[in-house]
């Protein structure tokens, strides 16, 4: 079996070798396109100078000439998309070699610092979780990721979702495609908004359409009028009669125009909200309405754009025409125009017309086109790291037990793996360690795939057990000099927020980095220890990292539901090194000194 890496390398190469042939074909045409000029221009002088030939001959070249502009213009934009296709297959080496960070999506837009776990296990940012997995390129799908990576799913939808991803985790061709219809920029379509204004009530009625039909004829016939008027040499008498009539005829349109304007307005101003830039999204429908599919949620997704008549895609860019027609209303002919021929009204009326045939529809499209592409996504994390399993759900909650757990972040080179056991009568792990030994990154490794578990991706383990789970991190806390907030009160703020989450309906996997670091030590242990036995009461699980080893009496204090884990260094060539490897028991020293004297302070 062919490993990632050879197959994007072998279709990169293609796609680059097929860029060449067709910039060789650029070339030659731009060369023929000259050619066909000096041509018509020697006709020409033949014809001038010698009248050997007739000037008509001059035709041919000219028929040449625009037919090599059509020639061109479609190798141009098929060049366009092998240019996207290398740009496509260059990212996914890219994230292979782990030089993706900074380069993709980064759904800042998602981040909430308020959410219980999204700003401390990197899920949105620069080098975050979301960069990493985003190949979506639409908002919709955008969104639908974030919002899969934001909350957890239950087992049974995971389950559709891993075995969606598995159908589509080969299928290279299709992700491609769908990544060649845009270039970077995502589509600015706003999928709540489309859809509401989709299933809202019609502004205009269709009967109006006769009258703006009639009132365009008139103003179609007061312009002939005009003319006929001033170019046809008529008698003084009829001339004049036609002008007045041309001036009636504007007059009435202008009447019209002004009392049917407040009617209109609405409606374009809705559709302009809604509905720019439709061109993508109308592509990658059209793209999925091709395939066939084997899993059920895909097939459901599949059958859900299903529709009587047109497909959704031809629906959507007959929208998207209408919207143009809209957008041309900055041209001042078509300005000037618009008293005549009712430019806009017509067009108010036809998108009228296509949201009540289309319009309750939108939103079951939107869903599937966002929902396809977040598996898309999953899919392509899946394909490139086939080692990676998706993780297994066990009724018996709350339960966390990974074996070779690592970072899905890190490049696969770099990452350490450790075995994490979490439930049944173990409910805590209280980890020491000294500082950068990697508690905190133990910490993020467990929430990020628990997310990643919950999201139906597949988890970067050799193998994960888990139970439904509500995680709740405080890893990434910080004060806040403009609200008066100090780290220590951002921190119980968090703990309190992760305390009230056990009255929801999942068991919490709390996660907390250096608890309660902001105070002094007597007030931490009896702090800590007190609100650590009554998450565990509520019947939440999880670990805590701190570097005060008066901390680690917390396990002895719950018994069997805690344990102690810690992390070792050692100093080498005066040099401090870490091992990152998860060992039972209390750590037995610190570095804090050595780290300091590494660095040249005199302590």
């Amino acid at each position: 079996m062919e490993k990632p890496r050879e197959i994007y390398t072998q279709l990169l190469d293609e796609r680059r070798r097929e860029v060449a042939v067709r910039e060789q074909r650029h070339v030659a045409l731009g060369y023929l396109r000259l050619g066909i000029v000096l041509a018509g221009l020697a006709v020409v002088w033949i014809s001038l100078e010698t009248h050997a030939v007739s000037v008509a001959w001059v035709a041919i070249p000219i028929l040449a000439f625009f037919a090599t502009i059509v020639i061109h213009e479609k190798l141009l934009g098929v060049l366009e998309l092998r240019r996207r296709a290398v740009r496509f297959f260059e990212r996914s080496l890219e994230r292979l070699d782990g030089n993706w960070a900074g380069r993709g999506e980064s759904g800042a837009a998602y981040l909430d610092a308020e959410h219980l776990y999204a700003q401390d296990l990197d899920i949105f940012g620069k080098g975050s979780l979301f960069e990493l997995l985003c190949t979506a390129r639409t908002h919709i799908g955008e969104e639908t990721l974030a919002g899969w990576l934001l909350r957890p799913a239950d087992p049974e939808t995971v389950r559709e979702r891993q075995q969606a991803v598995d159908e589509l985790r080969s299928r290279v061709d299709l992700r491609e495609a769908l990544a060649v219809l845009a270039e970077e920029g995502r589509t600015g379509v706003d999928p709540v908004s489309l859809a509401a204004w989709g299933e809202q009530p019609r502004l205009l009625q269709s009967r109006l359409r006769p009258a703006i039909w009639a009132f365009t004829v008139l103003g179609i016939a007061a312009v002939a009028a005009l003319l006929t008027s001033v170019f046809a040499g008529l008698p003084e008498r009829t001339a004049v009669i036609l002008r007045d009539f041309f001036l009636l005829a504007l007059l009435a349109n202008l009447v019209f125009l002004q009392r049917i304007g407040k009617r209109v307005a609405p409606v374009v101003a809705a559709v302009e909200e809604a509905a720019h830039e439709l061109r993508l999204v109308s592509g990658v429908l059209e793209r999925i309405e091709r395939e066939m599919f084997g899993s059920p949620l895909l097939t459901r997704l599949r059958q859900s754009l299903e529709t009587a008549g047109d497909p959704p895609s031809k629906r959507l860019a007959r929208l998207q025409r209408l919207m143009e027609y809209l957008d041309s209303r900055d041209n001042l002919f078509v300005r000037f125009a618009e008293f005549f021929v009712l430019w806009t009204p017509h067009l108010a009326v036809k998108v009228e017309e296509w949201r009540r045939h289309s319009g309750p529809s939108v939103r079951r499209w939107l869903v599937a086109l966002g929902e396809m592409e977040a598996l898309c996504s999953l899919a392509s994390h899946a394909f490139e790291h086939p080692d990676d399993p998706f993780p297994e759900f066990t009724a018996e909650s709350p339960w966390f037990a990974a074996e070779g757990l690592g970072h899905p972040l890190l490049n696969e080179a770099r990452v350490v793996r450790n075995d994490v056991r979490l439930g049944g009568e173990l409910r805590l792990l209280v980890v020491s360690g000294s500082n950068m030994s990697g508690k905190t990154t133990l910490l993020r490794t467990i929430g990020v795939n628990a997310v990643l578990a919950q999201a139906g991706a597949p988890v970067r383990a050799r193998r994960l057990t888990l139970s439904p789970l509500t995680v709740g991190a405080s890893i990434h806390v910080t004060d806040s000099l403009q609200n008066g907030v100090s780290r220590f009160y951002a921190e119980i703020l968090r703990i309190r927020q992760i305390l009230h989450q056990t009255a929801g309906g999942l068991p919490v996997l709390f996660l907390i980095d250096e608890f309660l670091h902001g105070t002094n030590s007597h007030d931490r242990r009896i702090g800590a220890q007190a609100l650590v036995r009554g998450l565990v009461n509520r019947g939440a699980m999880g670990l805590i990292t701190t570097h005060d080893l008066a901390l680690a009496d917390i396990a002895e204090a719950l018994g069997h539901r805690a344990a102690n884990v810690h992390f070792e260094d050692h100093l080498e060539d005066g040099q401090m090194r870490f091992d990152y490897v998860m060992h039972e028991g209390v750590v037995s020293k610190s570095n804090a000194l050595e780290l300091m004297r590494s660095v040249g302070l005199e302590i």
